[in-house]
């Protein structure tokens, strides 16, 4: 697995861990590791590095661990990562 390359990521673990009423409304602050995600401030969204778009948390599947940064959909990670889609 290459780390430099966002991972699409299923989110049950995290979901299991932040039940529905400790959700903060707002923007979350993530550590993005490698194949999982380490919550430092509580929110329902964080912001695509690319698209500047709300991507609420139970949605996010791309981000990049060197950029410590979230992207919305795969084009938007290929972007930023200097592909194209």
């Amino acid at each position: 697995m290459n780390s430099h390359l966002p991972f699409p990521l299923w989110i049950g673990h995290y979901a299991a861990m932040l039940k529905k009423t400790d959700r903060q409304p707002g923007e979350a602050k993530i550590r993005y590791l490698d194949a999982d995600l380490e919550l430092l401030s509580p929110g329902d969204y964080v912001i695509c590095a690319v698209t500047s778009r709300k991507i609420p948390i139970a949605a996010l599947r791309y981000w990049s661990v060197d950029h410590q940064e979230a992207y919305v959909d795969a084009a938007a990670a290929a972007t930023r990562m200097g592909g194209k889609v």
